[in-house]
Order: C-alpha cells, then structure tokens, then sequence
C-alpha cells in the first residue's frame, strides 16, 4: 500500500505517515517520546550556581551579561526561562533608565 493510500485510508496527512515511517525506521517503535527526553537542560548544578551568584553580585546585568558569566553561551530566553523557574523577577532599575 502506498504512503498516500495509508494517509487516505486512516485519514490523516501524507506528512504525518511519513514521519511515522521515519520513526518506525530510526527507533523500530512508534510509542511517542517521553516528555523532556529531547534535550539536555542548558543549567547543570553548577551553571545554576554560577547564576545565582551573578544575580546577586549584580541584579541590573542584562540577560546576555548573565548567559556569558554562565560560562557556556546560551540565549537570552534560555536565560529568562531558567531565573523564572528560579523565581527570580527582572524589575527594570529606574537609575539605569
């Protein structure tokens, strides 16, 4: 049976069957993925550490100036992501304004 005959048949998208048919190929299942197994976190321990020592050193720094004293370069929303999970707020300082 063809790709599209199975897409027409269980109606779904030609797309969705082939992306089936490479998961099947690549992994041999078609169970999906556990939640978060994509990815390593950004933050080990110690990167968390480090940036929560840069927070208190120095609350103002812009969210590039916390990626680069992480050690490793990320981007900013990785950055803003993680402080938020931390519970840390970025409040504008009237001073720098």
């Amino acid at each position: 049976m063809t790709q599209a005959a199975v897409a027409d048949r269980y109606a779904v998208s030609h797309s969705f069957v082939k992306k089936l048919l490479a998961l099947w190929r690549t992994t041999g299942d078609l169970a999906p993925g556990k939640p978060g197994d994509r990815r390593k976190p950004s933050f080990d321990e110690a990167a968390l550490q480090r940036l929560r020592n840069a927070v208190r050193e120095d609350p103002d720094a812009t969210l590039e100036e916390f990626a680069e004293r992480r050690g490793v370069p990320c981007c900013p929303a990785t950055v803003h992501n993680t402080l938020k999970r931390l519970g840390y707020r970025r409040k504008k300082n009237a001073a720098r304004q």
